[in-house]
């Protein structure tokens, strides 16, 4: 009998592994809805243009769609 793991394809898409994503926040969190700012926080963005590296995953994708008018994102390996 065939292993069940075998058919499964794998989840990781191409060009995922170990990526980085450079995220600074380019606008206050003050007079944001309370979620808002409990994202920026879960992020580590505690002030305003702080900058910090974070891994590439779907859960950080959500957080930073959540607040994508607050912050730029930009992959770890470019500056702008």
């Amino acid at each position: 009998m065939p292993s069940k793991k075998a058919g499964r394809k794998d989840a990781k898409k191409p060009g995922r592994t170990g990526a980085k994503l450079t995220v600074k926040q380019i606008r206050s969190g003050i007079g944001r809805p309370a979620n808002h700012r409990r994202t920026l926080e879960a992020l580590g963005l505690r002030h305003h243009q702080a900058v910090i590296t974070v891994s590439d995953s779907p859960s950080i994708r959500g957080m930073l769609q959540q607040v994508r008018h607050l912050v730029q994102v930009t992959p770890a390996g470019e500056t702008r």
